[in-house]
């Protein structure tokens, strides 16, 4: 099988590094883009380091973004996944407190760095030869329904659905194709609170189940390995406990 080449955004922690070694280990030589190169460093320890390239990237940051794209193509010629991972949040707030600032701040790099990485994916895809390849973006539990005191977080999650909708629709000429993993709970450092108690819709802190983060990682990873002609278009991966489904 020919050289496969993914970028992964987010990739030094959590879902982004558990998604790194899957396909690490499936073969994929692994672009590892985030702000903290000794976290990418770590990551890329941790499986196979030949088959890890550590780009620190600012994916808020157009500049950064585009030096992201230049090197993977310099390095390995082609792309042919991006899974686009990065996101934040600032603290629970209700929604007549919320500021601009808090909503800015969120919104550049959970739906400005989602477009600007897929914007130049799906360029790099498009004018490559073979053309085409796969964008996976990283939606949430939060853009089918909403924890209360996420608006920014909730928006942007639910802007990523049409991002992903958009991609595809726009990708089909070119062999591009894209589909979005919704997640639930993963064990990360991002979610560690759920286990001591997240606020509920009815104003109560209950805490909730969460699962192993390995199992995003093969998630992504299978995505990653249909032929171009199949496509995820959605899927949700959840602690099978969490409270989402009817009333938790």
């Amino acid at each position: 099988m020919a050289e496969r080449i993914a970028v992964i955004t987010g990739a030094g922690s959590g879902i982004g590094r558990a998604s790194a070694l899957a396909l690490a280990r499936d073969g994929w030589s692994v672009a590892l883009a985030g702000r903290r190169k000794d976290a990418l460093e770590e990551t890329a320890g941790m499986g196979d380091a030949a088959r890890m390239l550590v780009v620190p990237t600012d994916v808020t940051d157009p500049d950064q973004v585009a030096a992201l794209f230049a090197k993977v193509k310099q390095t390995y010629g082609r792309l042919d996944m991006l899974f686009n991972n990065a996101g934040g949040n600032v603290p629970m707030t209700n929604f007549g407190d919320f500021t601009y600032e808090m909503w800015t701040k969120v919104v550049a790099v959970n739906l400005n760095a989602m477009f600007l990485c897929a914007n130049a994916a799906f360029r790099m895809m498009r004018d490559q030869s073979p053309q085409g390849g796969r964008i996976i973006n990283n939606g949430s539990i939060s853009a089918h329904a909403p924890r209360p005191g996420s608006v920014a977080y909730t928006a942007t999650k639910h802007a990523v659905t049409g991002l992903t909708k958009t991609i595809s629709l726009d990708g089909r000429p070119y062999d591009i194709a894209c589909g979005q993993i919704d997640i639930g709970n993963a064990a990360t450092p991002m979610t560690a609170k759920s286990e001591n108690g997240q606020m509920q819709a009815h104003g109560q802190v209950m805490p909730e189940a969460r699962m192993d983060v390995a199992h995003v990682g093969a998630q992504v990873a299978f995505m990653a390995s249909l032929p171009l002609e199949s496509n995820v278009q959605f899927v949700t991966i959840m602690a099978t406990k969490m409270p989402f489904v009817g009333r938790g």
